[in-house]
Formats: structure tokens, C-alpha cells, sequence
């Protein structure tokens, strides 16, 4: 007889016999529990991995825009051509996903879907590095398992934001995922509110594996500070890169800027000193940082003809005065040293689509 015949019997029995009669047994309804099997995504298999060292190696890495739709889905089409026109320029490597590409306003199917895309894609021309960080530790887990199993060659992470934690928190954080795969920390605590101290880094890079290295954004003295201690860095400032490259020892730089103009930050990577092009390039990169990036690099792809005029909200186009000011700034670095090859346009106000639900 099964248990759950038994069970209803006695409920049955139990409301049929006279109150008097108390010899029937009435048995609990158990509930179904599922066993807490883990059941790991991670893969060991070693077949087309990328060492830790291969990723310290690159030097020009694109934090890649993610175009739309007129309806805010992704536009698959002008994606591959910005990262095919970022391969034929020389990058080493694209950031999927990151602050750049507006990973924070992806859902993590969405956000998966383009890393798989981007490797499925140009894995075998480019390294992609997966932004699959998270202020939850949970997220970051799940997340770069996803990454790594759709063969992404490394993941970027950053420290846990908004909620913050203790300094101990943090490295609890990261020893979570750096075991998966070569991974990249990045640190900017203009927008997670708490920076990660030197102690920290140097802590993971003695007690843990697959520690590329930092994407620093505070300064030449933090970046000086990991290169004199063997820690590879990569200048997360775009005005800053060239002085922290060749000056304090940074391995590279993860750019905005190469998005418009990836020649010419390929040069200031690999061809020496070169004050005059780093120079040249300043007007720009301070224009793009004007506002919140990714809005002023959105503002510029969309003049440029290279991606549809649409913003996921919250971000919006820059002031009609600031795109003039870019189509006189491509005029004087010159428009064969942008990105396309459209003309570059002021685009009027009623050009762009604002999307909030998509």
C-alpha cells in the first residue's frame, strides 16, 4: 500500500469514526523534498582554454558598445561590425558587457546571450572577456560559471557596490569566482562607492589562482604601486593611459575610446612614447567623459552612422551644443581616423529613440 494511500485512509478514518473512538491513528502528510544535490556548471575540460598569462599579455582591450534596435533589443548586425572594424584595428581583446556596453541594464539571459554570441563569433580572433560581475555574490558565481561554459577567455569583476562590504567581505567575494577561469578586477570606486586597496589585490594574487590583474581607475601612483610588485595593470582612465603605459608601467589600457578611434589607441599602446598623438587625442576623450559614460560614446556612434540613434534609459543623448562640438572634434582629428565611413552628422533631438521598456 503506497504512503500517500495510507495517509488519505487515515484522514479519511479519522473524520468517519465516532469522536468516542480515539484508537485511530492519524498520519502527517509529508511533504515532497527535492535532495540538495549540487549539480556544478564548471567544466574542467582544458580544451580551448586561455592561460592567465595570455590575457596579461594584451594590451589595447575595447570596452565594447551594445547597439539597439528601435525597439531595444540588440542589434546583433551593427555589434559584429563594430567588434570586426575593432579586430581589423589591432585590439588584442573586447570587454562584453561591462559599464560600457551597459551590462547594468541587461537581464543575465541577455547579457550571457552576447558573450556566447561574441565567441561563437570572433573567439578565434579576439579574446573576450566576459563582465560577469555582481554586487551579489550568488549573481557572480552563477553568472561566470554561464560565461566560462559559453567559452568566454576571461571574466571581469567588480567589487560588490551600492551595498558595499568589509574588506574581508571583498576577498571572500573574489575567491568565489577566481577559481573559474583567468579573471580580471576592476576597480573604480567612482561607481561602486569603496575602493580596493592595494593590501587587497596583493592578498588574492599570493592565496589564489587566475588573477590576471586590475583594471585600475585611480591614478598612476595605485598603477606604479602594482607594476613595482608584479601585478599587471591596465589603465582604466583613457586619458590617462599613455602616461600610465609608458611612464608607470602599465600593461595597457581597457578603452572607451578605441571604440571611435581604435588605430590610433592601438599606436599609443604599442608604438612608444608619443606625446603629441596622446595630446591630440585629449579634446576627444574629455568630450566622451563629459557626462556619465557610455552617453557621450553612444552620442558619437550614433553621428558617426555606425549604431541607430537609440538610448535604454536612463541614459540620454548629450546636449545639441556638445554634438556640434563632436562633428568639429572628428573634423580636427580627422574622419579617416573614426570609426565608418559615413559622414559625421549633428543629429536634431527628434533623431533619437528613448527606450524604457524592452
Amino acid at each position: 500500500m503506497s504512503l500517500a494511500y495510507q495517509q488519505l485512509s487515515a484522514f479519511r478514518t479519522s473524520n468517519t469514526t465516532n469522536t468516542r473512538n480515539r484508537s485511530a491513528r492519524w498520519i502527517s502528510p509529508k511533504a515532497a523534498v527535492i535532495p540538495n544535490f549540487h549539480l556544478p556548471m564548471r567544466s574542467f575540460e582544458v580544451k580551448n582554454r586561455t592561460s592567465t598569462d595570455e590575457i596579461k599579455s594584451l594590451r589595447l582591450i575595447t570596452a565594447i558598445k551594445t547597439p539597439y534596435l528601435p525597439d531595444g533589443r540588440f542589434d546583433l548586425e551593427a555589434y559584429d561590425a563594430l567588434v570586426h572594424t575593432q579586430i581589423e584595428n589591432g585590439a588584442d581583446g573586447v570587454i562584453v558587457g561591462g559599464t560600457t556596453g551597459e551590462g547594468q541594464l541587461m537581464s543575465w539571459d541577455e547579457h550571457i546571450m552576447l558573450i556566447g554570441h561574441t565567441i561563437n563569433c570572433f573567439g578565434t580572433s579576439i579574446k573576450v572577456i566576459g563582465n560577469t560581475g555582481s554586487n551579489s555574490t550568488r549573481e557572480a558565481i552563477h553568472a561566470t560559471e554561464q560565461g566560462f561554459a559559453v567559452g568566454m577567455h576571461a571574466a571581469l569583476h567588480i567589487n560588490p557596490y551600492y551595498g558595499k562590504t568589509s574588506l574581508e567581505g571583498i576577498v571572500s567575494h573574489f575567491k568565489c569566482v577566481l577559481p573559474m577561469g583567468p579573471t580580471i578586477i576592476y576597480n573604480v570606486p567612482s561607481r561602486t562607492g569603496q575602493d580596493i586597496p592595494p593590501t587587497v589585490i596583493q592578498s588574492l594574487a599570493e592565496n589564489t589562482t587566475n588573477l590576471a590583474g586590475v583594471k585600475e581607475c585611480v591614478g598612476h601612483e595605485r598603477v606604479e604601486n602594482y607594476t613595482k610588485n608584479n601585478i599587471t595593470v591596465w589603465s582604466g582612465n583613457d586619458d590617462e593611459c599613455h602616461d600610465s603605459r609608458w611612464e608607470y608601467g602599465a600593461t595597457g589600457v581597457i578603452s572607451v575610446a578605441s571604440n571611435l578611434v581604435p588605430g590610433l589607441m592601438r599606436e599609443l599602446m604599442f608604438e612608444g612614447k608619443n606625446s603629441s598623438l596622446n595630446a591630440k587625442l585629449l579634446p576627444l576623450i574629455r568630450w566622451l567623459f563629459c557626462e556619465p559614460n557610455p552617453i557621450g560614446l553612444n552620442t558619437a556612434l550614433a553621428q558617426l552612422g555606425v549604431v541607430r540613434p537609440v538610448f535604454r534609459l536612463p541614459y540620454v543623448p548629450l546636449s545639441l551644443a556638445k554634438r556640434v562640438e563632436f562633428v568639429n572634434l572628428v573634423k580636427e582629428i580627422g574622419r579617416e581616423n573614426f570609426i565608418g565611413d559615413k559622414d559625421v552628422e549633428v543629429l536634431d533631438d527628434d533623431d533619437f529613440i528613448l527606450v524604457g521598456r524592452y
